[in-house]
């Protein structure tokens, strides 16, 4: 895979730095989490759901041999994710509410571990160059304020003129919404352009001659209560089959088990299973000729590969001894977990 042969030390934490830990290891890197020791680790630490492809080392930063040794493995890592250092939100929220967060997608996931990930990629890709390393500050702040560039560039075209909720993409015109149907689902509808809303219109039963001009802002809110109208009188369905075979950017808003069983998803092998069964997105972009190949096995226990890490990093047999005599490292007994 594209980043074979990369050494990765991720130290445990949530959120971003497991992400970025795992899109690394999808694309092929070897990535070691160190754990804390059990009695250490905190109870969320024992939840990550992503750490897919990673092995575990158990190790105690806290004591002077845990850390020696975390030094020492450094001396033999390519990369290491350190997740301990320490604007958008007014634009998310419709008319009249308050803002919203977008769960922790935007901060923690875009801003943090996918924005992490990219500056480690460019720093090893300039280092084939250079040969020297360097250090890669992955503030979540900054990074979904990067993501958002779009927003800050674009405020003299008028796009954000109306407070929030009453703008073209913020849920202020009708044809950029989302709306429930009679079975209680939703329709996601996003026919900003003329060619795709007269579709829109098409699809609705409504005459184009009839209604206000598309871009006629003070008539919105007349048309957001007729489509919604609309919409309300028909199942997910029954307009999923009027919509299908059109350009009018109207789709299902669809469950996690409705996207995955989704035929278009499943063409494209878009969702895979690991060896309990469970179901997650396939890693992303698909490169062509060294694409993602993620694991398919369970996530390691805390410690699991504890021995094995350390011998493959260079520490001998009575080294790994006297770091665990010194309770700076844990081993995983497995059949407690079986």
């Amino acid at each position: 895979m594209a980043l074979g042969g990369v050494r990765v030390l991720e130290l445990a934490g949530l959120a971003p730095a497991p992400l970025c830990g795992m899109i690394l290891a999808d694309f092929g890197a070897q990535v070691v989490r160190v754990d804390r020791l059990s009695r250490r680790a905190a109870a969320l630490e024992h939840r990550d759901v992503q750490a897919r492809g990673k092995r575990s080392l158990a190790l105690d930063l806290k004591r002077p041999q845990g850390a020696a040794a975390l030094r020492r493995l450094c001396g033999g890592a390519d990369v290491l994710i350190e997740p301990f250092r320490h604007g958008v939100l007014s634009k998310l929220g419709r008319k009249n509410e308050n803002p919203y967060p977008p769960v922790n997608l935007l901060a923690d996931f875009a801003g943090g571990g996918v924005m992490c990930a990219l500056g480690i990629v460019i720093a090893l890709f300039e280092r084939a160059r250079s040969g020297r390393g360097q250090v890669i500050d992955a503030s979540m702040v900054e990074g979904v304020a990067y993501l958002s560039s779009f927003l800050w560039k674009s405020q003299n075209l008028g796009l954000w003129s109306q407070p929030r909720g009453e703008n073209l993409l913020d849920s202020g015109a009708p044809f950029y919404e989302i709306y429930r149907t009679s079975d209680g689902k939703f329709m996601a509808v996003g026919a900003i352009e003329p060619v795709f809303y007269n579709q829109l219109i098409k699809g609705l039963g409504l005459n184009l001659d009839e209604l206000p001009a598309q871009m006629s802002c003070s008539s919105w809110p007349e048309m957001k209560k007729k489509f919604a109208s609309i919409f309300a009188q028909k199942t997910q369905a029954e307009w999923c089959s009027i919509f299908d075979s059109t350009d009018a950017c109207v789709t299902p808003v669809l469950s996690f088990n409705d996207a995955a069983s989704h035929q278009h998803n499943k063409e494209r092998s878009s969702f895979i299973k690991n060896d309990q069964g469970e179901m997650s997105p396939r890693p992303a972009p698909v490169l062509s000729r060294t694409p993602a190949v993620p694991s398919c096995k369970r996530d390691p226990f805390i410690g699991e590969h504890t021995e094995e890490i350390l011998l493959e990093y260079g520490f001998t047999k009575q080294e790994i001894a006297k770091l665990y005599s010194d309770k700076a490292i844990e081993f995983k007994n497995l059949k407690a977990n079986l």
